[in-house]
């Protein structure tokens, strides 16, 4: 059946359709702000697992109930739990099915990533990713596929031969990918923009672009600046986009000693994220007390979790 009506926003939605949503049903669009899951996954679930059936209107409008929300969560807790797609229906009917022989999909997907990005080939690494993201919310795609790979080669990487080959390789082509999804999603949205900043001075920083790729696909435009700003220009940028946060990104020692002084003149709320910390955190931990609307975050999943606790995304 035609996925269209579930997408335009613009057509004659019916008064089937109408009087369905007067009796408290959803529609897709919905159910995909209260979950998290997008349309895309949510269609993909129905037509190749089965894991949600909604009703349909006569001109094919999904429409879902409750109940179907409360089941789309409890799909989300297994996928959580590190149990791949394929797996879940079974689980739901019967959940004491459940065993570690279950996450090996997991590990099956990270091996071909890894084997991937070994062999420079950027062709399978491209498209097991855009199978795995029409399957997956991108919460759980970072923490069960991305992060867990990005740990795994960097463990590689010490000390092997061709490892800068392969992280020049990998890391640029995942600042492509999620920067085109960033740009189109940009491109889609009117409200004030979150402004993240890599701090470290290292190009190219993986965990910068997965963070905004998480914050991006909550329908919040993000913009990227993959190199630090000096004092005073921190300032301007946000006075210039109007930001409604700031993100200063670092995976390396950070000199807080300057940090007043860059944030001088940044009213939005702020957050510093990535191992740095870690590296400082006695010390950072004091700052939030004497710099207003300080948050910290550790990496991509705690920063998206704060930015949704405190209503900036």
């Amino acid at each position: 059946m035609n996925d269209t009506p579930d997408t335009s926003a613009s057509e004659d939605l019916g008064a089937d359709f109408k009087k369905a949503l007067d009796e408290g049903w959803l529609p897709i669009r919905e159910v995909a702000r209260q979950t998290g899951v997008n349309a895309i996954t949510l269609r993909a679930w129905e037509r190749r697992y089965g894991l949600i059936v909604p009703q349909r209107t006569p001109k094919g409008h999904r429409l879902f109930s409750a109940e179907h929300v409360q089941r789309i969560l409890t799909i989300l807790t297994w996928l959580n739990r590190g149990v791949a797609v394929s797996q879940v229906k079974q689980l739901l009917d019967t959940p004491q099915a459940f065993t570690e022989a279950i996450e090996n999909d997991w590990q099956l997907l990270r091996h071909t990533l890894l084997q991937s990005v070994t062999q420079l080939n950027e062709r399978t690494l491209d498209d097991s990713v855009n199978q795995a993201m029409a399957l997956y919310p991108p919460r759980t795609l970072c923490q069960q596929l991305l992060m867990p790979l990005l740990t795994e080669l960097e463990q590689r990487w010490q000390g092997q031969f061709g490892a800068q080959m392969e992280r020049v390789f990998f890391h640029s082509w995942l600042r492509s990918k999620f920067g085109a999804r960033i740009y189109h999603n940009n491109r889609q949205l009117r409200t004030a923009p979150l402004l993240l900043i890599n701090q470290s001075d290292l190009p190219l920083e993986p965990h910068l672009w997965l963070t905004a790729w998480l914050i991006s696909s909550a329908d919040c435009p993000v913009e990227v600046f993959d190199w630090p700003l000096p004092a005073g220009e921190l300032a301007l940028a946000v006075d210039h986009l109007q930001a409604r946060g700031v993100l200063l990104y670092s995976s390396r020692a950070m000199n807080l000693a300057q940090l007043p002084k860059l944030l001088n003149g940044v009213s939005c709320p702020k957050m510093i994220v990535g191992p740095t910390v870690c590296i400082h955190h006695a010390e950072l931990s004091v700052r939030t007390t004497e710099i207003a609307d300080l948050f910290l975050a550790e990496d991509p999943l705690s920063a998206h979790q704060e930015l949704v606790q405190r209503g900036l995304i």
